[in-house]
């Protein structure tokens, strides 16, 4: 009789607000999973769901044939697999998912090969909400051998798709995140079009959905922006961080993108007041150019 084949050995670096729930699916799935971050008491609050605790990174991936590390933005990847590296065995396979530059993603796998290590970068779309039902849109950039080895462990945590080499990932990250900011922009400016010309723009955006204007962002941010609800889910600071690498991803390539070019100033114009707000905030620098003009009469809700 054929054996199972034994499930792979994970370290996961980096147990923040989305760290945590995707660690806590791959333990609810039966893999053995390592776990450290910086402030060790959030890596402690996996322990009870059968989580080991690394104090350092390298102590971490010593034994792990998988090593993901989600964390807040290239530079600290960078810091944190150069910690990893030492302990990192030949022929693990490194799966970054935080979201960071295209030229980060390269480095740290040009980096890896080196050490006879191998790297995918993944970043993922889907929000808390998203990680806790394993239901992520996880864009893999690698080769096809490594992403097989890391496809079943992924898909725990998500929806994975192979979009090209290393690096690639990032891009359609970037991607993902030029149509989110870009269609939260249009929806402000739709809604605030329909009350400046008369209509009631809770009845408009009503009317419209169903049709080809329908969207999440349409269905989610357009009531936070009706509701005038800018508490944190997806921060200003982080739609403007992306949006900033969007634009050196289109420089890298040769290419101008002129409306990103006015999204990313929009952005920039409420990181000035807000930069923890919700990424459905990009409204106050509509109004902020059309003086006068509001959406609606309720009082903005914002992270102090």
């Amino acid at each position: 009789m054929k054996q199972p084949v034994a499930k792979p050995a994970i370290a996961f670096l980096g147990i923040g607000l989305m760290g945590k729930p995707m660690a806590t699916r791959l333990l609810q799935a039966g893999y053995e999973v390592t776990v450290w971050n910086r402030t060790r008491s959030k890596a402690d609050e996996l322990a009870p769901l059968g989580a080991k605790v690394a104090e350092q990174a390298a102590d971490a991936v010593r034994t792990a044939d998988i090593v993901i590390t989600m964390l807040e933005a290239g530079p600290i990847v960078a810091q944190v697999i150069a910690a990893a590296l030492p302990g990192l065995q030949r022929a693990a396979l490194v799966v970054d998912m935080s979201s960071t530059r295209q030229s980060e993603a390269q480095e740290a796998h040009a980096l890896l090969a080196a050490h006879g290590v191998r790297f995918i970068d993944a970043p993922v779309s889907g929000g808390v909400v998203g990680a806790q039902a394993g239901s992520l849109a996880i864009m893999a950039g690698g080769s096809a051998d490594d992403f097989a080895d890391a496809e079943a462990v992924l898909a725990t945590m998500g929806r994975p798709t192979l979009v090209g080499p290393a690096g690639c990932g990032q891009i359609a990250k970037l991607c993902n995140q030029l149509i989110v900011g870009g269609t939260l922009n249009i929806v402000a400016e739709a809604l605030l079009l329909a009350q400046a010309g008369g209509a009631d723009p809770t009845a408009v955006r009503a009317a419209i959905r169903g049709g080809f204007a329908e969207s999440r962002i349409l269905e989610v941010h357009g009531q936070r922006m009706l509701e005038r609800n800018f508490m944190p889910g997806g921060q200003v600071k982080s739609q403007f961080k992306d949006l900033e690498n969007v634009l050196i991803a289109a420089a890298n390539a040769g290419l101008r993108l002129p409306v990103t070019e006015l999204v990313t100033e929009n952005y920039h114009s409420v990181l000035q007041r807000s930069p923890q707000a919700d990424q459905s905030a990009v409204l106050l620098a509509l109004e902020n150019i059309n003086p006068g003009q509001r959406l609606g009469d309720l009082a903005d809700q914002l992270p102090g």
